[in-house]
């Protein structure tokens, strides 16, 4: 059984900095691409961070360039989303998700593996 587990999730107040992490299970997803995806209430999930599986290809929403880190450990099967100077609309459920590829995930919004999701809130 396939599993993404994300990790790190909580409250931090504006400008602050979490690190989520993803580890997988179930299958190996050293040649996937991995990334993170982020849904506010009342909103539809959206496109946050993605890289190739050797971590040499990365892209990022808009809204985070600059402020998110995406990295990926694949002796641990994990992948990780550094984010610094958080801001109250960064507020989300946050997803793991791993495709073969990055394009899929950054430009279609899909993926074919997806975490249960990890809630960052971020207060004003």
């Amino acid at each position: 059984q396939v599993q993404l587990v994300e990790s790190g999730g909580g409250l931090v107040q504006t400008g602050g900095s979490l690190r989520l992490s993803c580890t997988a299970s179930g299958r190996t997803f050293s040649r996937d691409a991995m990334g993170w995806f982020r849904q506010a209430p009342g909103k539809e999930r959206e496109f946050v961070a993605a890289m190739s599986w050797s971590g040499g290809r990365s892209r990022y929403a808009d809204s985070v360039k600059g402020r998110f880190t995406i990295s990926r450990d694949n002796t641990k099967s994990t992948v990780y989303l550094q984010m610094a100077n958080l801001k109250p609309e960064d507020t989300a459920v946050y997803y793991c998700a791993a495709d073969p590829s990055v394009a899929t995930m950054a430009i279609s919004g899909l993926s074919e593996y997806w975490g249960q999701g990890t809630l960052v809130t971020v207060s004003s």
